[in-house]
């Protein structure tokens, strides 16, 4: 009994241990509003350069989930809110679409979150009374495959499922609402699935920059706002968004649901009257927000909870309606070449932060690896810098300042780029096959200083870079000094157990 009880403890334990050390994740949205994309093949090649571990698409598609699979890429699938009725009459409905449209690329196709439903808040028509019976349906079609604990059922809402959110502690759920949202919170609480928030403080500051300063939405803010109620101290919207909706849970005894942002970025591009949306203020803010989440920072009123983001969207959806902007979310362009560089690791420097990352105004141009050439081109071409093509690679070696992130694509970058800048940089030195590109900004991160002509070394220094991330790289040693001391636990039960 003694050994029964021990492994019981250890392996609980390790569930805890498993739970604690995963951290804050970044993923990305993949919108399919377009007539002009790549195939799902090529979109999850793309995905995979980049070292994107998070995938939301918005529905179950048979060709995504062929793709993505045996990728380790996870995914969140959903069922669309024009599915909603047949879903939330028959149990044998969902059970069709789960043995049909899942389970012939599960586990292969890594599906870990199922939303049913999306912002139907702000649904033209009135399905909200759905969404619950329909995720009942979905649980239990899971568990009956013995699934349930293995992917999580929840569904996404717009921040307009508030009816109050300033100050922060004041936040608080719209009543018209509640007939839906009570038995929802409910499922999420017993079943321990997240609630799932859609925030934009892009819109905040457009449609009130008066009372909304852009450094506050783009996490630049020097100054402080103060919620009255707690005394907390707010840098970013954000921050203060999160905790609003985490008031509003508490302010109904929900207090063990965690919040997960299905949505979030910014748009590279708008209309005359849509004056902050540009490639340098979307790449400030995901830069920043990218960061921030990493870090595990929390918020305000959760310091240090873990919270999972995924960055809106992969590309620019030209079918979308609306305002200009509405077309412009995405991170890259349909042929797969960026609309702004973006670091999924968190360790880019953010735009503004640095004089590296400004473009530049002298004419100096740098010479980074394609997003659209494949692995092994790029590979090649990294090989042939670093050999035939004398270029001193010592930096993207483990320990030195552009090791970090170890892919492909960002040590090609480097190598590329400093060939270029030793032979001329002219247009032939970033030829390599096709897979180079010139760009105009600073590629140059933290203390990763890219080569630019007359240099002939890498610069380990960045101070402005550093600083901004010590107070997170704090928080992750003590989280990890405290996975390391669980694991020495665990396996130590588990010897004791093997001993018995």
């Amino acid at each position: 009994m003694a050994r029964g009880f021990r492994l019981v403890f250890a392996a609980s334990l390790l569930l805890m241990l498993l739970d604690l050390c995963r951290g804050s994740t970044i993923g990305v949205c993949y919108g399919r509003n377009a007539d002009d994309l790549p195939t799902p093949d090529k979109v999850a090649q793309l995905v995979q350069l980049h070292n994107i571990k998070y995938v939301r698409i918005y529905d179950s598609n048979i060709q995504v989930l062929k793709a993505f699979s045996s990728t380790g890429v996870e995914l969140m699938i959903g069922i669309t809110n024009s599915d909603l009725l047949p879903f939330s009459q028959f149990q044998s409905n969902a059970d069709t679409w789960l043995k049909n449209s899942i389970l012939p690329y599960y586990p292969a196709t890594k599906i870990t979150y199922i939303t049913v439903g999306a912002e139907v808040t702000e649904s033209p028509n009135n399905v909200s009374a759905l969404v619950v019976p329909a995720m009942n349906n979905v649980l239990a079609a899971l568990r009956k495959v013995g699934l349930h604990k293995k992917i999580k059922v929840s569904s996404t809402h717009s921040l307009g499922v508030l009816s109050r959110s300033f100050p922060p502690s004041a936040g608080a759920f719209n009543s018209s609402h509640a007939f839906f949202l009570r038995p929802m919170l409910e499922f999420l609480a017993e079943n321990q699935s997240p609630f799932m928030i859609d925030i934009y403080p892009y819109y905040a500051y457009r449609d009130s920059p008066s009372n909304v300063s852009l450094d506050y939405a783009l996490f630049e803010s020097s100054s402080e706002v103060i919620d009255p109620n707690t005394g907390l101290l707010y840098t970013n919207m954000f921050d203060a968004q999160i905790d609003a909706l985490y008031f509003a849970l508490m302010a109904l005894n929900f207090r063990t649901i965690k919040v997960m942002v299905t949505e979030t970025g910014w748009p590279s591009k708008g209309s005359p009257k849509e004056s902050a949306a540009t490639p340098d203020y979307a790449q400030t803010y995901n830069t920043n927000l990218i960061r921030h989440v990493i870090n595990n920072t929390g918020t305000p009123a959760k310091p240090g909870e873990e919270l999972d983001v995924y960055v809106f969207s992969l590309f620019n959806e030209n079918r979308k309606p609306g305002l200009e902007s509405e077309r412009n979310w995405g991170l890259f362009y349909p042929d797969q070449t960026s609309v702004y560089s973006l670091d999924f690791t968190g360790k880019g420097a953010a735009v503004m932060t640095t004089e590296s990352n400004v473009t530049s105004s002298n004419g100096t141009t740098w010479c980074i690896a394609s997003s659209k050439a494949s692995e092994k081109d790029l590979q090649n071409a990294l090989d042939w810098a670093c050999g035939p093509g004398n270029v001193d690679c010592t930096a993207i070696q483990p320990s030195q300042p552009c090791y970090e992130p170890d892919t492909t694509i960002s040590h090609a970058s480097y190598a590329l780029n400093s060939y270029y800048q030793q032979n001329g940089a002219t247009d032939i030195a970033c030829s390599f096959g096709g897979n180079g590109v010139k760009v105009d900004k600073n590629p140059s991160y933290d203390s990763c200083l890219y080569l630019t002509a007359g240099s002939n070394k890498t610069v380990a220094s960045n101070t402005t870079a550093i600083s901004s991330t010590s107070s997170g790289s704090t928080k992750n040693e003590v989280s990890t000094w405290i996975c390391i001391c669980l694991l020495v636990t665990v396996l130590s039960l588990l010897n004791i157990g093997h001993a018995w």
